[in-house]
Formats: structure tokens, sequence, C-alpha cells
């Protein structure tokens, strides 16, 4: 099978096949890789062949939400929003990549939640387990684009660090285009956090409450 090898890691094409969906049809693209041996997907939408400047959504893994329909963050309704506005368009990509919990795994997160009870905040709850606020890596997700003949993308993100991981692997950004979606009850602090701690470029009015103050924290 086709393979693309940065020094001794490796990202390649396992299996595709045609996929109908409420929102329209897509190709769907499974890849195996050697960083984290997950099998992490692309979902396709049109012609996104050599040269073009191709819109491309990095979404990662949250079955909290996707699949439980937790009210904690917004990852279920951005995935929504970004297959629509790829089958509207009728070109595009979504990769999408198994890192859960921003790269904690399932386990972690769920622990997160529990200090985040407590009173500390999604980036505080992190920490004190012994995480920075984001494991989350883009080498793969390159990886994948390259091996799809993609170069140029419009990034649907509010996060820079996708725009400057996706940079530091040789893929060029030439446009962002923003997921904003409106903050429900449960979500406003964790969302307000993120723009706050993590530089997401969010734009939500609402003073934050106060949180647990962090000893020794990384």
């Amino acid at each position: 099978m086709s393979q693309i090898q940065d020094s001794k890691n490796k990202v390649w094409i396992y299996s595709q096949s045609n996929l109908p969906t409420r929102h329209g049809s897509f190709r769907v693209v499974v890849f195996r890789n050697s960083w984290d041996e997950k099998e992490h997907l692309a979902v396709i939408k049109g012609d996104i062949t050599e040269g073009q400047i191709v819109p491309l959504r990095i979404h990662s893994e949250c079955l909290t939400s996707e699949v439980l329909g937790s009210l904690k963050c917004d990852c279920r309704e951005q995935l929504e929003a970004a297959l629509e506005y790829i089958a509207r368009i009728g070109r595009g990509i979504i990769l999408y990549l198994r890192q859960e919990g921003r790269g904690i795994g399932l386990g972690n997160k769920i622990r997160a939640y529990a200090l985040q009870e407590e009173g500390y905040d999604t980036v505080q709850a992190n920490h004190i387990l012994g995480f920075p606020d984001d494991l989350r890596r883009y080498d793969i997700a390159a990886g994948m684009l390259k091996e799809l003949g993609v170069e140029t993308v419009q990034l649907l993100t509010n996060n820079p660090a996708k725009i400057s991981g996706l940079q530091e692997q040789g893929i060029s950004v030439v446009e962002r285009i923003p997921v904003l979606i409106e903050p429900n009850a449960v979500n406003r602090f964790y969302l307000m956090t993120k723009a706050r701690k993590s530089g997401h470029l969010l734009n939500i009015q609402q003073a934050i409450p106060e949180t647990k103050i962090l000893k020794n924290a990384i």
C-alpha cells in the first residue's frame, strides 16, 4: 500500500469506501500509522485534486458529546457544522483524529470532568492530572493530507495551534474559517476558559466565575 515516510514514522491508507449520510454522500478513508497505532479517518467530499486549495476541518474525537450528547463542550456541534458546510459547498475534507480529551484519553478526560465538578477549570484539571493544556498532535494530520495529495488548505478552526501545527509539517494554511457555536448554559465557562487560557479565537461575553486556586500545579 502507498505510504508516506518521515524519518521512522509512516502513515498509509488502510481502507476506503463511499458513505451516505444525512448530510449527503462522502468518501471515507481510514488511515493507519506508526506514530500512535490508532486508526484516523478522512471524510471527503468532491474534488480535492492536487494543487487546489481545499477546505479542511481537523476534528478530534469526543465520545461524550458525539455519542452520548454531553453538553459540557461544543465538539458535536462543531463536527455537524463542518459536515454541513462541506456538504453545502460540495468539496472539502474533515480529518477525524482519535485524540479523545485533547489527547489525554477517555479515562483521564472523565477524571478531569470530576475535578471540574469540584470547581477547577478544564486547564487546571489537566494540570492536576499531570498533563499540559493540550496533548494533541498534528503531524499525523499532515501526513494524511500529503497522502491525499493536499498541500494547501482553508482551515475551519478557532484554534491557532492547529494552524501552526500544520504549517510546521509543510501544509500551507491560506485562510482560517471560524466555527462559532452559540454556547449553552453548561459549556459557556469551558469555552471561555479555552479562549482565556488556551488562546482559542472565541468571543464569549460573560464574566468568568471564580475557580479554585491551584497550588504546585504544572
